[in-house]
Formats: C-alpha cells, structure tokens, sequence
C-alpha cells in the first residue's frame, strides 16, 4: 500500500531568463511505513517537491495523494505532516518542553495528556534534562532533536525531513542520521527525507529517488542504485568515492581506453562509456604497467589511489592489508599496472548516458 502518491507533478517559477521548470512531471509512490529519500545536486527539486508535498507550495499541475485522499488543494495544516527543517525552527521565546508541545496546544489536546506526550517525545530523543532549557541554551544537535520531538509528538500520517542534518558537523550528522532511522522505524510512520548526501541518504533509505534538473534519474533500494545504475549520472552521484566514468570502444569483445584494455562480455561493439567502482580497479606494483600514481591518501583501513591511465584520471581503492604486501610503499611517481574487474564494470551508450544490457 502507498502512503503518498505524487502523480505527474510539474512545478515552475519566473527568473529573470523566463520561465524555469524546477520539477518536471514526477510520479511517485511512497509505501507505508517506508523511508523515502530524494537526493541530488543543488537545484534538482528535491526541497521544492517536498514542500508540495507538505502544501507550503502549489504545483502548477498534478496531484498529491496522502493516504489515500487527495490533499493537492489542502492547506498544510490539512495535510497531517509534520515536518523538521535545516534551520530547526524552534520559538526562541519558548522552553524545550514548550516548543515541543506546540503542536498539541493548537490542536486543543487536554493539558495533562499533552505533558505525558511530551514527556514521551523527549525521552525518544533524549532531551528530557533539557526541557525548562531554551533554545538558546543548546547545542545545534541538542536543538535539532528538540524539533525532531515536536514533530513525533503529533504521530502524523507522514513526516518530512528538509537537509535536517546539513547545519551538524560530521560527527554529530552520523549519530542523529541513525536515530531518525531508528525513530521512524519504531513509529512506523511514512517519511520523506530530503538531502544533498549521498552517504547519508545510501544509510537511511528503503527508497532511494535520485533526481536530475528536477525529473526522476531513477528509484530503487540503494544496493539497487549502487550495484545496477541506470545512466552515468547515477552512476557518478551515488559512491563514494565516485564511480570511474572511462569513455573508449569495444572492438572484437575488448574495451579500449588508451593503454587500459579489459574483456567486457556482451558488451555491444562501438563508443561506449565504461563505469567502474573504485573498489573494482585494481592497482599493483610493475614497472612495465599502464600507468602512473599521482596521489596516495591512507585512510585507515583503505587507501584510495589516484591513477593516470593515459588520458584518464582513475580513482582505486584498495585494502591496506593488501598494500602492505607491496615491495614498497606506494609514492606519487611509482608506475603500476591497473586493471579492471570487468565482472562488475557498468557499460553505458556514450551518447545518452544510459545503461547497455
């Protein structure tokens, strides 16, 4: 069963060039119970389709459907979401256990039962030795579970979650990632996650929408993204460190790329672009191989390698275990020879950028 249904959505805004199409015809379906995730660059839609969804904008056509009911003419606060932004929006003027009961205040929910809800919330967060705290008081994590409380203290039918984590610092962004997580799994209730991260949306998501100057690239679980793209850019977006995009031909079953040459099976004859993860080129030690380190960054248990290969600039990584076994340490300079697993390499059309096969 959908939770959500965004049909055929398109939504446009005035730039001093003309008109500008920022969400262009999306359809899509969140299932109950689910966390949906839309991530892409900046200025792809994803912020402007989800505050459609929340009624804090109106599409210029289609619908929106939560729950089953058609809501596309709805005002927000008839829609039953809540939702926690990047700013946290909290009432600066309130306590912590003012701005999360809020919400019930408006609703006329009885003085006694909304402290127990709040109470309740706060504890899910672990907030509830800030509650007489302003939000002044607190840290920027410290604010945002106090908007992240406000929001499950109403147990609506959807949340929605705006770049909540771009304002934290890396450490703190991990940590509140996997509470949300684990937050929404435990309500159960429906979300819709918005984010520039890849990682973070690849840690969190059942979902996954990858959108491009505003239209749907593709969707899928994220091992389904990862594992089988559907085009270069989705190839390139979603990884860390991002996919190798090779562009050569493939003569007699054979890839060509310069001095870089890998067995592709089935792969058509012609122009192709080759996707190959990181993890899936190989770098070893040869003083007769097809190309050269230019940089070598340790990252504890793994090195990442930067290698030209004639015209091509190659990232690999590889295993510090497995680089210890070198005759040396990898340096800038040392030449080597790469290669390709070419049973996990993505073969795309050059020209469009889609998958082949």
């Amino acid at each position: 069963m959908s939770a959500v249904e965004l049909r055929d959505i398109t939504k446009t805004f005035d730039t001093s060039s003309g008109r500008t199409t920022v969400v262009d015809r999306i359809s899509l379906s969140l299932p109950e119970g689910s966390m949906t995730v839309l991530v892409g660059p900046s200025g792809c839609g994803k912020s402007t389709t989800l505050r459609i969804v929340a009624g804090l904008e109106s599409a210029d056509s289609g619908t929106v459907h939560i729950g089953g009911r058609d809501v596309t003419a709805a005002t927000p606060s008839e829609r039953d979401v809540a939702m926690v932004f990047q700013n946290y929006a909290l009432y600066p003027h309130l306590s912590v256990e003012r701005n999360i009961g809020f919400p019930l205040r408006n609703a006329g929910v009885p003085r006694d039962a909304a402290a127990q809800r709040v109470r309740q919330a706060a504890e899910r967060v672990g907030i509830t030795a800030l509650l007489d705290r302003k939000p002044r008081q607190l840290s920027g994590g410290q604010q945002q579970r106090v908007a992240i409380a406000r929001a499950l203290v109403r147990t609506p039918a959807l949340f929605l979650f705006d770049e909540p984590l771009s304002n934290l610092d890396a450490k703190l962004r991990v940590e509140l990632r996997s509470e949300i997580r684990r937050l929404q799994q435990e309500s159960g209730i429906t979300a819709l996650y918005v984010t520039h991260d890849q990682e973070e949306a690849m840690t969190i998501a059942d979902q996954l929408v990858v959108l491009r100057a505003g239209r749907i690239a593709q969707t899928g679980t994220p091992a389904e993204l990862y594992r089988r793209p559907a085009n270069t850019f989705v190839a390139g977006f979603i990884g860390s460190p991002s996919t190798n995009l090779i562009p050569g031909a493939v003569r007699d079953g054979v890839f060509e790329a310069g001095p870089l040459r890998t067995r592709v099976a089935g792969a058509p004859g012609g122009d192709v672009t080759l996707g190959v993860r990181p993890e899936d080129l190989t770098v070893t030690p040869d003083k007769s191989g097809n190309g050269t380190l230019e940089l070598v960054e340790l990252l504890g248990p793994r090195y990442v390698l930067i290698v030209r290969v004639g015209e091509h600039r190659l990232t690999a990584v590889a295993e510090a275990a497995a680089v210890a076994g070198w005759p040396a340490a990898p340096v800038p300079g040392d030449t080597v020879a790469v290669d390709v697993r070419a049973e996990h390499a993505h073969v795309f059309e050059t020209a469009s950028g889609d998958r082949l096969g």
